[in-house]
């Protein structure tokens, strides 16, 4: 079985190209913005093989694995364009949901599942973890166009069959946490579920119409929270997101720190000095 757009896109307009190998998707969507395409459009494959993901580190995408990039050009300013990563967070939350509804994965994605369940919670500013292990990473890239406009691609990558090793973090896949959706299966689901939470988006003037939903599978909110950025390590503790998406610090001595960008630690790894 190939890869297939959801119904719900379909009649939405977006169209896909699928890749039974790629080097990168989020790489050949933009290549194809600088060749005139307009998107909306899905690039996806099951197998990428020189996937990117933040500050350029490397994305494994083993073969059943899932590697999809949204090419949108808008004409929007910079900084509203930024929290679409939230938005790509709360479709692939949605997916994962509707993906294993008998995996016991998506009662627990709002905080009712039982002790021990692996809970999909969303990591600022662009990962999605369960039981505390990556599952999967979202990445943004945007060019300006000389036709107007700019190219924006949204890159998902999921670990649906398989987990990266030696990575330096914890990481997980879907077949680990006991669900059996194929990639075909997800990608299917993120791309209706991606059209529902985009219109939130559009139609709300950006993140004010989805922040809350975002801020109930956040990581770490109202706990110890400590970001890199640069030089300097930032503690306190993550109190919300603002109207720009930026993670909200309470310091010690009661100010609020608001961080655009960092390497980000909660919980008991906050303790310590956030590294690379």
């Amino acid at each position: 079985m190939g890869f297939s757009l959801g119904p719900r896109a379909a009649t939405a307009g977006y169209r896909l190209f699928s890749f039974e190998t790629v080097g990168s998707t989020n790489a050949e969507a933009m290549e194809r913005a600088r060749a005139g395409e307009a998107g909306p459009a899905w690039f996806v494959s099951g197998h990428q093989t020189s996937g990117r993901g933040r500050r350029g580190r490397a994305w494994q995408t083993e073969p059943g694995n899932l590697a999809a990039s949204l090419l949108m050009v808008l004409d929007q300013p910079p900084h509203r364009m930024a929290t679409l990563g939230f938005v790509a967070g709360l479709a692939l939350c949605d997916a994962l949901a509707a993906a294993a509804p008998g995996a016991g994965i998506a009662t627990v994605l709002d905080g009712a599942g039982g002790e021990g369940a692996a809970r999909f919670e969303l990591k600022w500013p662009n990962d999605l973890v369960a039981g505390g292990a990556k599952l999967a990473g979202i990445m943004l890239e945007s060019e300006p166009l000389a036709t107007g406009g700019s190219a924006l691609v949204l890159g998902i990558g999921v670990n649906v069959v398989s987990a990266p090793e030696g990575v330096g973090y914890p990481a997980t896949c879907l077949r680990a946490l006991g669900a059996t959706p194929t990639a075909e299966d997800l990608f299917a689901l993120l791309s209706d579920s991606w059209v529902d939470n985009y219109d939130r988006w559009r139609g709300g003037a950006g993140i004010s119409a989805i922040r809350e939903r975002w801020l109930m599978r956040a990581v770490g909110i109202g706990g110890p929270v400590a970001v890199r950025v640069g030089s300097r390590i930032v503690r306190g503790t993550f109190e919300t997101l603002d109207e720009d998406g930026r993670l909200v610090i309470r310091e010690a001595d009661g100010g609020a720190v608001a961080i655009a960008a960092g390497e980000v630690h909660f919980g008991a790894v906050a303790s310590v000095a956030a590294a690379d």
